[in-house]
């Protein structure tokens, strides 16, 4: 089982967000994830994976555009949206899954 299997079938949330280097709206995404991980801290995994050095994981996924965040608790998605999400946002959607 790879280390990414391990942490999304765990029962600690983890978010993934699939990102691109060259991805503008992905470097904004960047504060923001920052920002919700000082809030929520060890509640909650953060992940970020690049689709361009993941295609087999982006794939698996259907990311078909970045940036991309899904939301996985016990090997469920809980949640995915695309796109920019602010701060509070993403916060208010991620607190009952903690």
């Amino acid at each position: 089982m790879s280390k990414f299997e391990e942490l999304i079938n765990g029962d600690k949330p983890v978010l993934v967000d699939f990102f691109a280097t060259w991805c503008g709206p992905c470097r904004m995404l960047g504060p923001i994830l920052a920002e919700v991980k000082e809030e929520l801290g060890e509640k909650i995994t953060i992940i970020k994976i690049d689709v361009d050095a993941n295609q087999q994981a982006a794939a698996q996924y259907q990311v078909r555009s970045v940036p991309t965040m899904l939301l996985f608790k016990n090997g469920k998605m809980l949640w995915r949206q695309s796109g920019v999400v602010a701060a509070d946002e993403l916060l208010r959607i991620l607190k009952p899954h903690l």
